[in-house]
């Protein structure tokens, strides 16, 4: 008699399980929904508030505020971008940094040198440069 007593409690803890799980899932069902309309009715609030003002749009109803929030979602994607998680996209941020941040190192290890260059090579190099770019200006001018 226990044993039937535990298969009974059993099945009815499974039905409670079950029954809540279903009815947590058809709440939250309702609730996404509403929420959606309540996003569109917002966005035709807006939109009726500012876009005639602005820019002498139209009044808009709420089925078409919606249809464009539709379209703009199509047109402009749904936001979920790299869907590999939030840790492989922490991990490839960081990767591309240590990738900048050593370029980023070797450049500035070259301008330790800049001053050197510039004592020894620099201001004759420099005078060069200058001569040659007054002396092809002249040239051209003179034709």
């Amino acid at each position: 008699m226990s044993y039937e007593n535990h298969l009974e409690k059993r099945l009815e803890s499974k039905a409670e399980y079950y029954v809540t799980k279903a009815v947590k899932i058809i709440f939250f069902v309702i609730l996404g929904i509403a929420f959606l309309f309540l996003i569109g009715y917002v966005f035709m609030l807006l939109w009726n508030w500012l876009m005639p003002e602005l820019f002498g749009l139209p009044i808009i109803g709420y089925w078409k505020a919606m249809g464009i929030l539709v379209l703009a979602k199509i047109i402009f994607g749904f936001g979920f971008g790299d869907s590999d998680g939030p840790r492989s996209s922490k991990k490839s941020k960081k990767k591309r940094f240590e990738r900048k941040k050593c370029s980023s190192r070797r450049a500035f290890s070259d301008w330790e040198l800049y001053d050197e260059f510039w004592e020894k090579e620099g201001a004759k190099a420099f005078e060069a440069y200058t001569n040659k770019a007054r002396e092809g200006e002249t040239e051209a001018s003179e034709n």
